[in-house]
């Protein structure tokens, strides 16, 4: 089990606060301490109330994103729920989402659930569920998928299977019923 360093991933939730604007309120001439007073707190309650609604977003799960001109290569890419490649990436991975950019390209091997392709991706590729090929995407090399969609432009090649369950390479055995 790998320690995880505790300053990565963990911020502390006052670190990413708005500055207060009500702190320093200029006083126009002729104004008296109260009213400055009651405008500082009524900027601060129209403050607090407007952060009130927004609620700390529903994590959508880990995301990785090779950004573009970066090149990883020779790793292993797990407890990933969705990779954003827009660079380069040589690996292996099980995720749930790839979304690979116009840019970007994937070259390895990939179980996943969903993968949406605008670039490239070329080594053994499993979509669990489903297998978008864009107009600019290009997809080679052996292919399973369980639902698959490309649009106009898109090119996919190699050896290609509909569905994701592994297939018996040999016949079955007869079994003996005792009787």
């Amino acid at each position: 089990m790998a320690v995880q360093n505790p300053f990565f991933g963990r911020r502390e939730p006052d670190a990413l606060a708005p500055r207060s604007s009500s702190a320093v309120l200029p006083h126009a001439a002729g104004t008296s301490h109260a009213a400055a007073q009651a405008a500082a707190s009524s900027a601060a309650a129209a403050q607090a109330a407007a952060a009130a609604p927004k609620a700390v977003p529903e994590t959508t799960g880990s995301k990785l994103t090779v950004g573009p001109n970066i090149k990883l290569k020779g790793v292993e890419i797990t407890d990933c729920d969705t990779l954003v490649v827009e660079g380069t990436v040589e690996a292996t991975m099980d995720s749930r989402v790839i979304q690979i950019a116009e840019q970007g390209a994937f070259r390895g091997a990939a179980e996943i659930d969903i993968a949406e392709i605008h670039g490239e991706f070329s080594g053994t590729l499993t979509a669990r569920q489903k297998l978008v090929i864009h107009g600019t995407g290009r997809v080679s090399g052996k292919v399973r998928y369980g639902k698959l969609v490309i649009e106009e432009g898109g090119q996919l090649s190699g050896e290609v299977e509909v569905g994701t369950a592994a297939r018996a390479s040999r016949p079955a055995e007869a079994v003996a019923v005792p009787a």
